[in-house]
């Protein structure tokens, strides 16, 4: 079908000087539309890679995957407990945890919440805080000293700083609520800094410390759990859940943060299908230009099928100048995609310090900056459907021509 006689000929075709300058017009603006789709698909599409990444560095790393809860009281066997859940398909990790929900008291100052108590060399294998623990580490928290880690927002509501005190009232065990509560005194030895609301939320003490406070004993009241497949970390959770000797409530990361994962995946979907749609607008201005290229070459074609052309010949020929067009366009959508892809985060950066305004407020978003990661195979799946766009677009116009007789061309000449 394709002999190189028509790409030859597809060639001189797309080469030649038009008579027609609007046909020279809507070649160009077929070229660049597709350029646009192409660089802006791959630039979007990096910089959802670099939200889910980020997502998982951040947040996915420091929130456990699978949590689970007692149904009925404390659990005294946890050791063994934990052993079982550790062993179970999927789990990585097993971390206990008493909860502690309360208030924060500095001065005048209030803050709600929900401290968990926690063996140190435990959770680091289920939440990697390391790296946004500031100057601290969990080790810090050691029994009997009742020593705090806080996210950012709540130590800087309460004008707190490494080394203050910080009281924390907690209702009497037993009272249900009712009554005075107590007022213990607690140490801040690290700030967590991850940005967004996490900061907000977040607070740790040693386990025994939440024990004896929570008049428990040696017991605990659930446990932390990392798992090895992310996405199926609540399907993971109940299988463990449901191997336990005692019953759990089961909750996993997608309860709290699943909306931002989500939320990504619809963002994403979203812009595939627009500029996929940009593309196929584009590419239908190659319509136009081969459908006005073929009436223009009219007395061309005639000569070449008098000469011996083949229908099929000469449809390759107007495919291949299709194709010229849209290569070029899809080749410099794609250098200058891949080139802003990788610069992205910079690129923004800049524009913040021009403009003085920030795209994404750390207060609400979980990061303060837009993120990108560049994969190649985003780029050979956006260019390979952009040429089947395109390859499509030829073949109307180019069918066109293949049936085109010569006495009906010489005629309307």
């Amino acid at each position: 079908m394709f002999r190189p006689l028509s790409v030859f000929w597809g060639w001189r075709f797309s080469r030649a000087k038009r008579r027609n300058r609007f046909i020279s017009f809507i070649s160009v603006a077929s070229i660049a539309g597709i350029a646009i789709g192409v660089g802006a698909l791959i630039l979007g599409l990096s910089a959802m890679n670099g939200f889910e990444r980020e997502l998982e560095n951040r947040i996915l790393s420091v929130l456990p995957h699978g949590q689970l809860t007692t149904a009925k009281g404390p659990a005294t066997q946890w050791p063994s407990l934990a052993s079982q859940l550790a062993s179970e398909p999927g789990i990585v990790a097993v971390s206990p945890v008493v909860p502690l929900e309360g208030l924060l008291s500095r001065g005048a100052k209030l803050k709600a919440v929900q401290l968990q108590g926690i063996i140190p060399s435990d959770e680091a294998k289920v939440s990697h805080l390391a790296p946004y623990l500031a100057g601290a580490s969990l080790a810090q928290l050691r029994p009997g000293e009742r020593g705090l880690i806080l996210g950012k927002a709540i130590t800087e509501q309460l004008g707190l700083s490494v080394g203050d005190s910080v009281s924390l009232l907690l209702p009497a065990p037993g009272s249900n609520g009712f009554g005075s509560p107590k007022r213990h005194r607690f140490t801040l030895v690290g700030i967590i800094s991850l940005g967004g609301q996490l900061d907000s939320v977040l607070g740790y003490t040693h386990l025994q410390d939440a024990q004896e406070l929570s008049a428990i004993g040696d017991a605990v009241l659930g446990f932390h759990l990392r798992v090895d497949e992310v996405l199926a970390a609540e399907q993971l959770t109940m299988q463990a859940a449901t191997g336990m000797p005692i019953g759990f409530y089961v909750s996993s990361w997608m309860e709290s943060q699943g909306n931002i994962y989500h939320d990504i995946q619809l963002v994403r979907t979203l812009m595939i299908v627009v500029l996929l749609l940009v593309m196929a607008v584009a590419s239908f201005n190659i319509v136009s230009t081969l459908v006005m290229a073929v009436n223009e070459k009219k007395a061309d074609i005639a000569i070449l099928k008098t000469m011996g052309a083949g229908p099929w010949q000469i449809r390759g020929a107007f495919v291949v100048q299709g194709m010229l067009n849209g290569i070029t366009g899809v080749v410099l959508g794609g250098l200058v995609g891949t080139l802003l892809a990788t610069q992205l985060s910079e690129l923004v950066a800049a524009i913040e310090r021009v403009t003085g305004h920030r795209f994404l407020n750390p207060d609400i978003y979980f990061i303060d900056f837009i993120p990108t990661e560049f994969h190649w195979a985003d780029l050979w799946l956006v260019t390979g459907s952009a040429l089947v766009l395109i390859l499509l677009a030829t073949v109307y116009p180019a069918w066109r021509a293949g049936q085109l007789l010569p006495r009906q061309l010489l005629g309307e000449g």
